[in-house]
């Protein structure tokens, strides 16, 4: 038995343990938001994140995750009330056909919760992994910067952002 937190809950798993991590929460936990696209790690649409980082789910056996918290794209908002980087997404065009999406989210998540920079550069190298065969990357660079960015404003002043959201 593998005990994991995924998404703030505890799991468990009973099975083969060297199933793949993408399909244990595809299959198991019935978590359809990780895509896979290549399946040998090169295209980072199955990217969740692994105690806050990057990885690409469909390299890793569930028994290497034993223990660890897991974040997959369903961790992220909901339609009514997407997260600071969703929202971003949505208003810049950031997503296209929604199979790399899930993946992106989840990198550049990474990236925004751990304070990093709004300069296109590096959020470009830290995307890099992330691989979307529909667009020419700066729809998805700007959303990113933009929810940087938003994310500053939030820390700068959460009081308002807490009265913001007890007044909707």
């Amino acid at each position: 038995m593998i005990s994991i937190e995924v998404n703030g809950e505890k799991r468990t798993f009973k099975g083969f343990p060297f199933k793949r991590l993408i399909d244990v929460l595809r299959q198991d936990f019935g978590l359809m938001g990780t895509k896979e696209g290549c399946g040998e790690g090169e295209c980072g649409a199955c990217t969740v994140l692994v105690n806050g980082e990057p990885v690409n789910s469909c390299l890793i056996p569930v028994c290497q995750v034993e223990g660890t918290r897991i974040e997959t794209v369903e961790s992220l908002g909901r339609p009514a009330s997407p997260n600071v980087l969703q929202k971003a997404f949505l208003e810049k065009g950031g997503s296209q056909c929604g199979i790399c999406t899930p993946g992106m989210l989840m990198t550049a998540w990474a990236w925004v919760r751990g304070g990093g920079s709004d300069k296109p550069q590096a959020i470009r190298n830290v995307l890099a992994g992330n691989l979307c065969r529909c667009t020419g990357y700066q729809h998805i660079v700007n959303a990113v910067v933009q929810a940087v960015r938003d994310r500053k404003k939030i820390i700068r002043n959460p009081k308002s952002t807490i009265q913001n959201r007890k007044s909707k």
